[in-house]
């Protein structure tokens, strides 16, 4: 897939998401820098720290670097966005996430992680990575997704990607996805045994949230440019 090669094309494209005018505030100011940036990354770590973010139980400060085996949480009202490796994550508040560990190309970076409660829009890098939660195991390869976890449900959009969903519940009834742009987000029960399974709208996450992750680790999301709906 072709990028757009010159930072006014990338503005009109943002603005037809809704990056700017919708993420406002600093996250406005990422998408500026995500602009400038073009295709290049950004150094890996802690890009925004809003409100009550701690890492490892001390006070989070932007530009800390995030480790794989980093436990991440989020306060009320709070927010955190972050590279580690190849991927990008904006965790929502009252959120608490903690970062595999592994290796690739001498790298360090996440292969995986534990979304222990709350909210998490993720995109990742070529490779399999494994995604833990209290209702469900996901197996992803080159994948975006948006998760919220609940004492009873999981909640997960495979924005683009594919991905393989175990739920605990009941392993024997894994599905496996294919999507291109939000087209089947799933409900995974944590009690249901016969329909673990079930068909959910759209919430709370958005194609300019998608954009500005992958710019951040210098990436297009595989819907941006192609038409069609945007979310």
């Amino acid at each position: 897939m072709s990028s757009p090669s010159r930072p006014d094309s990338r503005r009109r494209r943002l603005l037809r998401y809704g990056a700017l005018p919708l993420l406002g505030g600093g996250l406005s100011g990422m998408i500026q820098s995500a602009l400038a940036n073009g295709t290049h990354p950004v150094p890996p770590g802690l890009h925004r720290a809003q409100g009550q973010v701690l890492v490892n139980g001390q006070p989070a400060r932007q530009g800390m670097l995030i480790q794989p085996r980093d436990r991440i949480e989020t306060g009320p009202a709070s927010e955190a966005i972050y590279v580690v490796g190849q991927d990008a994550y904006l965790q929502r508040a009252a959120s608490t996430v903690e970062i595999g560990a592994g290796s690739q190309a001498g790298e360090v970076t996440a292969s995986g992680l534990r979304l222990i409660a709350g909210k998490l829009l993720s995109v990742f890098g070529r490779g399999r990575q494994r995604l833990e939660t209290p209702t469900a195991t996901i197996g992803i390869r080159g994948t975006g997704c948006y998760m919220e976890a609940e004492p009873e449900r999981l909640y997960i959009c495979l924005c683009y990607g594919e991905a393989e969903y175990t739920p605990r519940v009941a392993p024997g009834q894994k599905r496996i996805l294919r999507t291109e742009h939000h087209e089947e987000p799933v409900w995974i029960s944590a009690r249901d045994r016969e329909n673990p399974i079930s068909p959910a709208p759209m919430l709370n996450h958005t194609d300019a949230e998608l954009v500005l992750l992958e710019n951040l680790v210098g990436r297009w999301p595989p819907f941006y440019g192609q038409g069609g709906p945007s979310y």
